[in-house]
């Protein structure tokens, strides 16, 4: 598991660019989780299945919108 929301976002993010190269030269899910993302991640297939279900870019850019928010509501003091 991630240490924080940011992180576990990114690694989201990273699995799923790994899928979308392998999908795109016409591999299924079941092959991409096999040989590609098992063993380099050490997740499940249920996992992997829920990782690909996330919005991550956007959910990391409201994230990163939010801390941004946070860090003006200081610099106007």
């Amino acid at each position: 598991m991630a240490y924080n929301r940011r992180n576990f976002l990114k690694r989201v993010i990273k699995v799923q660019e790994i899928t979308l190269e392998y999908q795109k030269l016409g591999l299924f899910n079941t092959k991409i989780f096999k040989d590609h993302i098992k063993e380099q991640f050490n997740m499940s297939k249920r996992t992997f299945d829920e990782y690909l279900g996330i919005p991550a870019k956007k959910e990391l850019k409201e994230l990163d919108e939010a801390a941004r928010k946070q860090l003006n509501m200081f610099e106007n003091e």
